[in-house]
């Protein structure tokens, strides 16, 4: 692998991205491999292999990945990267690269069919840890993530009430798709810098990230705005209301008790079992709420009909 050269990324038509859809593909200028593992990085510890056996690519499993960590942990980075990079190297070669792809994983949409090098990445990432580089590109990461969520939460400032929860959503929604991509390729820093000297873990902070740059600034904001779409029926799509209210209980745990009505009917047993005497209350919920979707339209169809196993 030239090293030098830079990040591929560009749409080769063939849907080879990374996202939670079942079979993933990683994809470089040369081969094209299936996995199951969803954005597991191609580990690259060797020099590329020549035109002609392209077939056996350097793309492993996360086995051989581990058989790559056990070196490591004994001091023993593989010979290719062993040649010194100074941090003027890391500054003008390795960061640029790693900080362009990284940039397009967060601003990619779902709908973006996007196809970076994996394994140019990951390369790039082993190298800088081997090159004891490994506080820099962790402080490098933390920085540039950490830029784009506070313009995220800048655009967010001017979104109207009617599409902020829209809004929100897609931006927490393309957030955690770029981290299914991000923390694999930055793996080996994170086991042996993040996890070893800092004992914490990348997906853990990156998440953290996204808390206090984006929903602790809006989430005064947003639950408000949940709670009364929650109260009239279909103002908002149920597949958005389910995937904030899932990702602010992710995120924080303790945003529950703000609005523990709306949480409870998207998190099961966050709240405690329920007393026979509360059981006319809920019953009266229950009717409330089919007369509300009778009112929008919502029939319950001919109820006189008897069921076909009745019927002589």
């Amino acid at each position: 692998m030239d090293e030098d050269g830079s990040l591929e990324i560009n749409d080769d038509h063939n849907h080879n991205y990374c996202e939670n859809r079942g079979s993933s593909y990683y994809s470089n200028s040369r081969s094209h491999v299936s996995r199951d593992t969803l954005c597991f990085p191609p580990v690259v510890v060797g020099v590329a292999e020549p035109a002609e056996n392209v077939r056996r690519t350097s793309f492993v499993t996360e086995s051989s990945y581990l058989e790559s960590e056990s070196s490591s942990q004994s001091g023993q980075c593989d010979s290719s990267v062993m040649n010194a990079m100074t941090p003027e190297d890391y500054r003008t070669t390795y960061w640029p690269k790693l900080e362009r792809a990284i940039e397009h994983l967060l601003t990619q949409s779902p709908m973006d069919h996007i196809s970076i090098s994996y394994e140019q990445i990951y390369s790039h990432v082993y190298k800088c840890v081997c090159q004891q580089h490994s506080e820099l590109l962790y402080s490098d990461l933390i920085r540039k993530i950490a830029s784009h969520l506070q313009q995220v939460s800048s655009e967010l400032h001017g979104s109207p009430p009617e599409s902020f929860i829209e809004k929100f959503n897609l931006a927490l929604t393309q957030y955690m798709a770029a981290l299914q991509c991000i923390v694999p390729v930055f793996i080996y820093m994170n086991k042996f810098y993040i996890e070893t000297k800092l004992n914490r873990d990348l997906k853990d902070d990156l998440m953290k990230l996204f808390s206090h740059h984006v929903a602790e600034k809006h989430v005064d904001t947003l639950i408000p705005l949940l709670k009364k779409a929650d109260a009239v029926p279909f103002q908002v799509r149920p597949s958005t209301m389910a995937s904030v209210v899932k990702g602010l209980y992710t995120l924080r745990p303790d945003w529950a008790p703000l609005a523990p009505a709306l949480f409870s009917r998207f998190i099961p047993q966050i709240q405690p079992p329920t007393l026979e005497s509360e059981l006319p209350h809920y019953a009266a919920l229950d009717r409330k709420l089919q007369i509300e979707l009778s009112l929008n339209g919502f029939c319950r169809g001919d109820q006189s009909r008897k069921r076909a196993s009745e019927e002589s």
